[in-house]
């Protein structure tokens, strides 16, 4: 707008009307004043003066050209006024002859609407606009004047003009219809993308089935084989036997390929022999009734001189340590590496303040909490408002008409019309009984219906729909469903292996065994395992000497000296992360839902098979290609998941955790709940480590520059008593500089020392010595 008022207030325009007018009249006819009507309604205020300058401008340029005509208003828009104003100024002048000439050559000018009709009325409303603004006032305002113009040539040119106009919207036009062909182009790489990755898998399932069929076979042949040989061998003892007895009862067949076994032993005098069990710890026998574990070293454990904290464990009892990590861990060599006075000192049950290996000032961390919706034509429905509403506006999303919906259930949505999240939507509007009956009742008046109305109708005559649209439903969604439990079972077994096979997760186990064993007395020590949850427990017990540092800190330090190769047990146990997010009753309810979808889909099938198809059914060919590719998917992913179920059971019981009740997120979960606490502490060992070391030096700096300036201190007295000819000066500079002083107080020095010389040299005499500050 402002550059729109400059061109129309300025330069040419600010003197000649008839130029003001004409640019007007064509920003008019480009349609600027409906865009000025709607500028208005931003209510903006800088907006709103350069609108009002162009109305007030507009204004005084109409009333002065109204002043020509003597008139009050011209309005401009009505063709009979300006006819009528028009009209009254040639009059009785010798102009009229050719004015009304014009208009007769008007009469006679092409009206169609069609070919270059346009074209001249176009070319005389630019001649009349020249022969406005050609005036004889010396200067044409206009910079493209037309003079000396072949009225062919410059017809020929305005059609040339319509047609780079037309050739510019088919260029559009055609660049809009590539776009959509360019996208409808990826959209099918991608459906071929995933018809190649599903063959892919399909083929490597198969091979899997194909292995394991043919592993099956031959095992399958195998113990066929032995057990004919087995009968073959059975008929023959039973024939030698029946030979040794004649007449009498058959015995017993002994073992095959061996003697028979030996008559039973002797009974024991004084009762059956006592159950083998482990050789009591300290010389005790287990009182009657008490469960006996595998046979167990008695422990010899060090015990501390005075009381120490206690480290909060859950021991394991005896009977559940058969076949767990805990049959092979020997704590009491730790004994002979750890130094069991400095733990006494660290964690004494009474209370000290005194200095330790890590400054005693660091900050302790503050937990955090995470806290963490115009009238239309009354139209005919039926079912209920709510419900056709929300239909509605399904069906607008879709933007697919009922035929087209048809077909796409009929196909199995062979060109992917129905995205997934519709699909699931339009579970929800199946048509109800209740709704097709009244549908039917009323089809005669199907034209009159709402559209959630006609689409109900027109899908409750689709043989099986419901069935139809859920098997759609289940074939889109498997490949997704399938994809989010392999990650699952695949970090499940990964992080079984990861914990049964660490010799770093062993070794530390064994050492916090050590510590709470020596620290522990009475019932809560003496202990051959204890709890993996425990491991979170560590952290618990702190320092008698800093708040800050717990046993969790201590054992980092103890691990980095001892034993440095324990702290990889982080890079072992890689993937407990993810297997700490897996809960395996989840992920069993999602592979018995993939089972029932599947066996629903195959009897959908089967029922389908079975009766005549339609015109454009592809239920049958499309499904039972799906069926063949899920079954095989589905059979793997089952597999993998009993092989990691197996895997994670031995993980368990290999701590001496009760597999019944440990769920994966639960005992994964305290793996990596400690890895990342020991991963922490590590860190906050180090910071404490830095902060330390800048104590120390800064400390170490403070003592030099105190000894510097206690030499400087005693320099000076010296200096003054005359006691110093210079070369005592020479020897501290140089021992200041062997002690780290830095060049700018080595200077600030040497000029002192001249200002000393100079007052020392004057006439013999010595003047008073002034006030060094070095």
């Amino acid at each position: 707008m402002s550059f729109i008022n400059a061109v129309l207030s300025q330069g040419a325009g600010e003197t000649s009307l008839e130029f003001r007018i004409h640019l007007r009249y064509e920003f008019l006819m480009l349609g600027i004043q409906p865009v000025i009507d709607k500028l208005r309604s931003h209510e903006n205020s800088t907006l709103d003066r350069h609108l009002d300058y162009f109305e007030m401008l507009r204004n005084e340029d109409e009333l002065a050209l109204s002043k020509r005509f003597e008139s009050v208003h011209i309005d401009t828009k009505s063709a009979t006024q300006v006819f009528d104003l028009i009209r009254k100024k040639m009059n009785h002048t010798d102009a009229y002859p050719h004015f009304m000439s014009v208009l007769h050559h008007c009469l006679l000018m092409p009206h169609k609407r069609s070919g270059n009709t346009v074209q001249y009325w176009l070319l005389l409303d630019r001649i009349v606009q020249q022969m406005v603004l050609q005036n004889d006032k010396g200067h044409d305002p206009d910079v493209t004047p037309l003079e000396n113009f072949n009225v062919k040539n410059v017809v020929r040119m305005l059609v040339n003009e319509n047609e780079v106009k037309q050739w510019k919207e088919q260029a559009e036009k055609m660049r809009k219809e590539h776009h959509e062909l360019q996208q409808k182009f990826e959209k099918k790489e991608r459906e071929c993308d995933a018809k190649t990755q599903e063959k892919e898998d399909m083929m490597q399932t198969l091979n899997k089935m194909k292995e394991k069929l043919e592993k099956e076979s031959t095992e399958h042949k195998n113990v066929k084989q032995q057990v004919a040989e087995l009968t073959a061998r059975l008929h023959e003892l039973s024939t030698r036997q029946a030979a040794v007895v004649p007449g009498g009862p058959p015995l017993a067949p002994g073992p095959p390929g061996g003697p028979l076994p030996p008559p039973p032993m002797p009974a024991f005098a004084g009762g059956p022999p006592p159950p083998p069990g482990r050789p009591p710890i300290g010389g005790i026998p287990p009182p009657p009734g008490a469960p006996l574990g595998p046979s167990l070293k008695r422990k010899n454990i060090p015990q501390p001189a005075n009381p120490l904290k206690s480290f909060n464990w859950a021991k394991l009892a005896e009977n559940k340590l058969e076949g767990t990590v805990w049959m092979d861990v020997d704590e009491t060599k730790v004994f002979k590496i750890l130094d069991l006075d400095d733990i006494e000192k660290t964690f004494s049950a009474y209370q000290r303040q005194q200095d330790f290996f890590m400054i005693n000032n660091s900050k302790q961390k503050e937990a955090e909490d995470d806290t963490l919706s115009s009238k239309k034509v009354k139209e005919l429905s039926v079912i209920d408002g709510r419900r056709a509403q929300n239909c509605n506006i399904l069906l607008s999303r879709l933007k697919l008409s009922n035929e087209e919906m048809k077909r796409a259930i009929l196909t199995m949505d062979e060109q992917e019309d129905l995205p997934k999240d519709m699909l699931e939507q339009l579970l929800k509007f199946v048509p109800e009984k209740s709704d097709v009956d009244l549908l039917e009742e009323h089809k005669h008046e199907l034209d009159r219906m709402a559209k959630p109305d006609r689409f109900l109708y027109e899908m409750s005559r689709i043989n099986h729909y419901q069935q139809r649209l859920q098997s759609l439903y289940f074939k889109k969604k498997f490949a997704e469903r399938i994809a989010e439990m392999k990650p699952k079972v695949e970090a499940l077994t990964r992080a079984s292996k990861e914990i049964l096979h660490s010799r770093n997760l062993k070794q530390l186990l064994e050492v916090v065994l050590a510590f709470g064993n020596f620290m522990n007395k009475g019932q809560r020590g003496n202990a051959y395992g204890f709890k993996v949850s425990s491991l979170n427990k560590i952290a618990d017990t702190k320092s008698s000497i800093d708040k800050n540092i717990t046993l969790l800190h201590y054992l980092i330090t103890i691990l980095e000296k001892k034993y440095p190769k324990v702290l990889m047990f982080q890079e072992d146990l890689k993937s407990i992360s993810e297997a700490a997010k897996v809960n395996m009753t989840e992920l069993e309810k999602d592979i018995g839902n993939l089972r029932s979808g599947l066996k629903s889909v195959e009897s959908e099938l089967e029922f389908q098979k079975k009766r005549p198809q339609e015109v454009g059914d592809k239920f049958v060919s499309v499904v039972s290609q799906f069926i063949t590719v899920a079954s095989f998917s589905f059979s793997d992913v089952e597999d993998s998941l009993t092989e990691a179920k197996e895997l994670f059971l031995k993980a368990v019981k290999h701590f001496g955790e009760d597999a019944s009740k440990m769920q994966p997120d639960e005992f994964f979960g305290i793996f990596d709940q400690f890895v990342q606490s020991f991963a922490e502490a590590q860190q906050e060992n180090e910071n404490m480590r830095k902060r330390k070391e800048e104590e120390e030096r800064r400390a170490k700096m403070e003592a030099q520059l105190k000894e510097q300036r206690e030499k400087e201190r005693k320099a000076r007295k010296a200096k003054a008593n005359g006691e110093d000819d210079g070369g005592e000066f020479d020897d501290l500079v140089s021992a200041l500089r062997s002690g780290e002083v830095f060049d700018k107080d080595l200077s600030k020095m040497k000029r002192n020392r001249k200002r000393i010389n100079s007052q020392t040299s004057d006439s013999g005499r010595e003047r008073p010595v002034t006030k060094l500050n070095f």
